[in-house]
């Protein structure tokens, strides 16, 4: 009866030691000064422009240095990026770029679509905040519209590319937001007219 004592009062007191030893680790820090930074309100800069340059974020296209050549389509390897040419109505010995899409939900940030393109027209960016109610509203569309097709660049040689700062573009793009309007892939049916229950007198 005893020895059942003493084991009972024994546990007891494991427990309040094990107790007191997590509950110490806890009061430590209630004395010291948060170390926890409220993002994105209390950070000095924005956490993108604190990133490294070589941070390989969402892809950005600057569609003006754009040859066409369709190097960065070939080399992705899960088919994340969409590119159709033609041929310009207006000049027919000038080709377009009529499509440019990337699906930056499906991309893995690998960066070989980066390393092919001869002109440096498609960049990884710092920006990472890609979060959306759609997910069909991350396919960023670097030709908006088909009817106002973009010209190849033809590179001067000895010259390179006036490409933009990489990220400046993308920003304008989330600014905007007209990418993240999610298409309506449900039209309603037009209607047929009256049922055969409707037309009985």
């Amino acid at each position: 009866m005893a020895l059942a004592i003493s084991e009972y009062f024994g546990h007891i007191t494991d427990v309040v030691k094990t107790f007191w030893e997590g509950l110490s680790v806890t009061l430590s820090y209630m004395l010291r000064r948060p170390i926890t930074v409220q993002y994105p309100d209390r950070t000095e800069k924005r956490v993108a422009d604190m990133l490294p340059s070589r941070y390989r974020g969402l892809l950005e296209v600057d569609m003006s240095v754009c040859t066409g050549c369709m190097a960065c389509e070939r080399a992705c390897p899960i088919a994340v990026i969409k590119i159709a040419t033609d041929k310009d109505p207006t000049n027919p010995k000038q080709r377009v770029i009529t499509q440019f899409d990337i699906d930056e939900s499906k991309c893995m940030f690998c960066g070989l679509c980066v390393e092919p393109c001869p002109t440096g027209a498609i960049q990884h960016t710092r920006e990472f905040e890609s979060t959306r109610k759609f997910i069909d509203s991350l396919v960023v569309r670097w030709v908006p519209d088909p009817e106002k097709p973009v010209p190849f660049y033809r590179p001067v040689k000895g010259q390179d590319a006036p490409r933009a700062p990489v990220g400046e573009i993308l920003r304008k793009h989330l600014a905007e937001a007209s990418w993240l309007a999610r298409p309506n892939i449900f039209p309603e049916e037009p209607s047929q007219g009256p049922s055969s229950d409707e037309r009985k007198p």
